[in-house]
């Protein structure tokens, strides 16, 4: 971003750096704050606008008592200074107040089949007063009633149908404020029994015109400014809208204004057609009426879909004579009335959310409404602004919206201010035809706003030299080449290099063509070219400071770190150097860091070992005496350690158990472990033991194998025996031995005489 507003409208981490020459650093004066601080930009010259947000009217929530209006909303108006891609957050209170003043206007539908109803709504009148008197004391009650247009073929023309359609009925009409709104209720009762019945022809009714008629009347109906506002609808027929007066005649649109005589007759009905659900719901919505569609079972499903286009609407089931209207009243409007819910209206580009605590003990949730509210209980929203980009025209940075809960006319107003200009771009700061800019542009915030012609970051390059044919051949580095190698533009014959990576102005290619890339070394220790410590890259090679070579400059060019502590030499004379550390010959045995270890070389290891073994552990082939005499530089500790400055030896004696001592090279000094470490001796008896019982068990195990193998085996042959007797069968007809007393002849010749 080359102008400190178009910086910080950016995005919420921008920050510009107005020092002066910082742009010298080959940085950008638009980056983050951490990394301007990184490029030398003192923070006294860092411009990073934040959010401000100013109570203008925060009245706290309150009831309606002592001639007070009460408040339920808190605050009433905010102006907040509004940093664009930055969201901003604040707090917003509502509490429900006690007798907070509620409008109750009822329209009724008078056709002939609700004339059971208008008696029963006659008689619940008081009741109803009665009830709502419980909930607040602030009650005002109003009737008006609907019949449908006064033409074919929504009604007879026919002259004596005019004047009554049916027998006792009133003439039909299109809606009639009965009773304006009034707090003496007693009249509710009266001017129902005495209001006629009227009939029509058609099924729908004209509910829309009296919807309409209702709202949008606020001095004729009596609606106050400050009241929940209630309005019941109730109905046993579908509704006519707009485009069902083209069968009457009738094509002028609803114009959605109050129409109402003296007499308190809606005067347009002939002349402008129905309203549209659109209207309706606007003007609903602006009014902050909720409606209660009180309706007969069979029109229930109609209802609902029509309440879902509007807004604080809710649907209830009529009885057919209207006996539960009270009850219906009063268990909608605790459903409203315990329900919160914000909105916003007016919010063009100004994008608004909604957070909800509902409760003390609860969390934040994403939602704009709670339910089952107490009077008195606090319910608190966190309000999210955010916009997204900064309009062209200062006059469009100054925004207004409200926001509201539904079905109240209470709201916040939001004043936005958003913040698209720091306020060194203010006219009076303003240097015009600086020298700073060659005369040819307008210095601000440290750096050039250019006049038309001019470019650069001095405003040195003239856009006339842009038609030269050779104007960029100073920014290729052969005839061949790419301008600037594809890796940046040519500005006055110089080039200016592009981010490596896109969205980090910290990291650019470098050089005169932009032919280097400073980020593509090799690392050592998990950092470029080993730290700045080591070396810098440059042109994808490390430029390694003193001290340090290689290709990461991870290579020490001092050798201390390989010469032998003990001899002195590089490496113990074992081996080379190289980058610090030493590298044993693979011809000899020596290892280690310096090549001093050998383990299996002949020395002091084998020059102390009788000595630590008479010493320490009695044993060995020198006797006690030669000991005492000679080995009294061997001492007994309980244990030795393997220390960098001594050597460990390890032995095994004839008793198979390994001993240790330690030594220093360059002196005579033998430390000897007092206990050895042996194997455990065998348990012949056990393992003797241990084999007979193998043996007895293994043979056990095959007596029993084999002792259930006859089993089965015996008893598969008796079952076979078994099932053979059973399909024995002796013949007791006959037995061949047997000769009876008597012979018996037969004469064939009389075979077959009868």
């Amino acid at each position: 971003q080359r102008t400190c507003g178009s910086c910080v409208s950016a995005g919420p981490l921008c920050g510009w750096c107005q020092q002066e020459g910082f742009d010298a650093t080959n940085h950008e004066r638009c980056d983050t704050t951490d990394n301007l601080a990184l490029h030398g930009c003192d923070e006294h010259y860092m411009v990073f606008p934040e959010h401000n947000i100013t109570y203008d009217s925060e009245l706290k929530p309150r009831n309606a008592e002592g001639g007070q209006e009460a408040i339920q909303l808190s605050p009433q108006k905010v102006s907040i200074k509004l940093r664009p891609n930055d969201a901003f957050k604040f707090s917003v209170n509502f509490r429900q107040a006690e007798n907070y003043p509620v409008d109750l206007y009822y329209v009724m539908d008078l056709s002939n089949s609700m004339s059971d109803d208008k008696s029963k709504l006659a008689e619940l009148g008081d009741l109803l007063s009665e009830e709502m008197g419980k909930i607040t004391k602030n009650f005002h009650l109003g009737f008006g009633s609907f019949v449908d247009k006064e033409t074919m073929p929504y009604i007879s023309t026919v002259p004596t149908k005019l004047v009554s359609p049916c027998n006792g009925c009133a003439a039909p009409y299109a809606f009639r404020n009965q009773l304006p709104l009034t707090d003496d209720t007693s009249k509710f009762k009266t001017k129902v029994e005495r209001t006629q019945i009227s009939g029509n022809l058609d099924g729908p009714e004209g509910g829309f015109d009296a919807i309409m008629q209702a709202v949008s009347c606020n001095n004729e109906i009596g609606w106050r400014e400050t009241a929940r506002k209630l309005l019941i609808y109730s109905s046993d027929a579908p509704y006519h809208f707009a485009g069902d007066g083209k069968l009457g005649g009738i094509v002028t649109p609803n114009d959605g204004h109050c129409h109402l005589d003296d007499d308190g007759l809606y005067s347009a009905s002939l002349s402008q057609d129905y309203p549209s659900i659109g209207q309706l719901s606007k003007i609903i919505s602006d009014k902050k009426v909720n409606v209660i569609f009180a309706v007969t079972k069979s029109r229930v499903p109609i209802y609902r879909l029509l309440g879902d286009f509007i807004e604080g609407s809710t649907v209830g089931e009529l009885a057919n004579d209207s006996s539960n209207v009270v009850a219906l009243v009063r268990d909608n409007y605790n459903k409203i009335s315990s329900t919160v819910e914000l909105k916003a209206d007016g919010n063009e580009d100004v994008f608004v959310s909604f957070r909800a605590k509902c409760g003390e003990n609860e969390d934040f949730t994403e939602s704009a409404k709670c339910d089952k509210l107490r009077i008195g209980q606090n319910v608190t929203f966190e309000v999210s602004l955010k916009v997204t980009s900064c309009p062209e025209d200062p006059a469009q940075r100054r925004k207004s919206f409200n926001i509201y809960p539904v079905g109240l006319t209470e709201k916040l107003t939001v004043e936005v201010d958003l913040i698209c200009e720091c306020d060194c771009e203010s006219p009076e700061l303003e240097q015009r035809n600086s020298d700073r800019c060659n005369g040819t542009g307008t210095y601000e915030c440290g750096a050039c706003t250019c006049a038309e012609g001019a470019y650069g970051k001095k405003c040195e390059c003239s856009a006339s030299n842009l038609e030269s044919d050779d104007y960029e051949a100073s920014c290729k580095r052969t005839n061949t080449s790419e301008v600037c190698e594809g890796r940046g533009q040519c500005l006055c014959g110089r080039c200016e290099c592009y981010p490596i990576t896109p969205g980090d102005p910290s990291r650019k290619y470098d050089g005169s063509f932009c032919e280097c890339n400073n980020y593509a070394c090799d690392f050592s220790g998990g950092e470029l070219c080993g730290g700045p410590s080591r070396g810098i890259c440059k042109c994808r090679e490390c430029q390694c400071l003193p001290g340090f070579s290689g290709a990461a400059c991870d290579c020490p060019t001092s050798q201390e770190t390989c010469r032998a502590k003990e001899s002195g030499l590089m490496c113990n004379g074992k081996g080379r150097c190289r980058c610090g550390e030493c590298i044993c010959d693979k011809d000899d045995y020596y290892t280690g860091r310096t090549c001093e270890d050998c383990p299996v070389c002949p020395g002091k290891c084998d020059e102390n070992k009788a000595c630590v073994q008479c010493t320490a552990h009695k044993t060995g082939d020198l006797t006690e005496d030669y000991c005492k005499a000679n080995c009294t530089h061997v001492d007994v500790v309980p244990y030795v350690e393997d220390l960098p400055d001594r050597r460990l030896c390890k032995f095994r004696d004839e008793d198979d158990c390994d001993f240790y001592f330690t030594y220093v090279y360059m002196s005579n000094q033998v430390q000897a472990q007092r206990t050895k470490e042996c194997p455990k001796p065998v348990n012949v008896l056990a393992i003797v033991l241990g084999v007979i019982a193998g043996i007895i068990l293994v043979g056990l195990a095959l007596l029993l194998i084999w002792k259930l193998f006859v089993t089965i085996h015996d008893r598969r042959e008796f079952a076979n025996f078994e099932k053979e007797r059973q399909n024995a069968r002796w013949e007791m007809a006959e037995n061949p031995i047997y000769k009876q007393a008597t012979s018996t002849f037969k004469n064939p010749t009389y075979a077959n005489k009868g």
